[in-house]
């Protein structure tokens, strides 16, 4: 029987409850697909706009890490990776809409856009309704499709289907900037969240002889998942403190410092410590702060002294999207890996997956 409803859980205002409401399936918008709920990740991002510190219109369905099943789909249509796409096929849902005319998106960097919108910005008591993640359908346009390789499964592949392509484009930056990751012989990554855990995988990947992630807790499944993911050290700062930390990676270089900092745990007390644990001529790269959380002091001299290249990341393109597909494809032994350190939820339950996500019983919450 043809499903005339569906429910979409709805953002009404900072720190309140999310309201789950129905809506009509409706038509098809020329342009669009019409997917079905398979993962949507609830990100940092997402916690950062309930409680406040990221703007946001209401009421909206938030959420920006839907992947989903297209269910419709015209006939010949064509995702933005340059991939045919055909009813039945799964397809990670981008939300960033580049202007293509400022002068980012004419150097080859529409991901820093200038003018940049998003597709779930629209109000959910109009059609076509689903514009969001956080809802059991998605109307996407489909050049913000990317297909999911059938070898891949897209539940796993909901682990980093934000912090993979953030990861990646914070490591090309680096590249345009003249920065070789891979010539690094440590690197040290800050936060064993998602986007810590992708920026291990990544480095480990690159064949970097020392890869330490620094935790804040001495959480045993977060340390645990950043050993498997490629991590050669696991520093709690819980345990040893910022001393202990910057005495050990000190100890690791000799006495040098780390070659590359890769800042994924959103702390603000995280950036002058990045910066204190940085040889000289270190780069850091910082993805993760990601809203105003109040303002922290630096010490600016360190900049100066220790000559540090310190480069900043935010939002990724639909090819860091296609680099991110290819990475799982080369990596498919780590799928099963992934899909174990998910935490489910139904999308009735979201005021509870958001609860457990702010008290961080969980690695990776995701509606399901």
């Amino acid at each position: 029987m043809k499903k005339n409803k569906a429910t979409a859980a709805v953002f009404v205002g900072a720190n309140k409850p999310f309201e789950l409401r129905e809506y009509p399936i409706t038509d098809l918008p020329e342009g669009y697909a019409w997917l079905s709920l398979l993962a949507s990740g609830v990100c940092g991002t997402d916690l950062h706009i309930h409680s406040g510190n990221l703007g946001c219109g209401t009421p909206a369905i938030i959420g920006h890490e839907f992947i989903g099943k297209i269910e419709r789909i015209k006939d010949g249509a064509v995702g933005g990776d340059g991939n045919p796409l055909k009813e039945g096929d799964n397809a990670l849902c981008y939300i960033a809409c580049a202007c293509g005319k400022c002068k980012l998106c004419c150097e080859e960097d529409d991901a820093n856009c200038v003018n940049m919108t998003a597709t779930n910005g629209g109000n959910p008591d109009e059609a076509p309704h689903f514009w969001g993640g956080f809802a059991g359908y998605n109307y996407q346009p489909i050049k913000n499709l990317a297909k999911i390789p059938a070898e891949i499964d897209p539940v796993a592949a909901s682990l980093f289907a934000c912090a993979g392509p953030t990861g990646l484009h914070a490591f090309r930056l680096a590249r345009r900037a003249g920065v070789d990751p891979a010539s690094a012989d440590c690197a040290v990554v800050q936060g064993a969240g998602p986007v810590g855990l992708f920026a291990v995988w990544y480095l480990a990947s690159l064949g970097i002889k020392r890869v330490v992630c620094v935790t804040g807790s001495a959480n045993p499944e977060k340390i645990a998942a950043a050993k498997a993911f490629g991590a050669t050290d696991v520093l709690a700062l819980a345990e040893l403190g910022e001393d202990g930390v910057a005495d050990a990676i000190s100890d690791m270089t000799g006495g040098l410092g780390a070659d590359l900092c890769y800042e994924g745990s959103g702390s603000r007390s995280a950036v002058p410590f990045g910066m204190r644990i940085l040889r000289n001529r270190g780069v850091y790269l910082v993805p993760g702060q990601y809203s105003d959380q109040g303002k922290v002091e630096i010490s600016p001299e360190l900049i100066t002294f220790k000559a540090l290249r310190i480069i900043g990341s935010s939002q990724y393109s639909m090819n860091d999207i296609a680099d991110y597909l290819t990475f799982l494809k080369e990596n498919k032994d780590m799928l099963p890996k992934m899909r174990s350190i998910l935490s489910t939820y139904p999308v009735s339950d979201i005021n509870k997956a958001f609860e457990d996500a702010y008290k961080g019983r969980n690695i990776k919450t995701i509606l399901v």
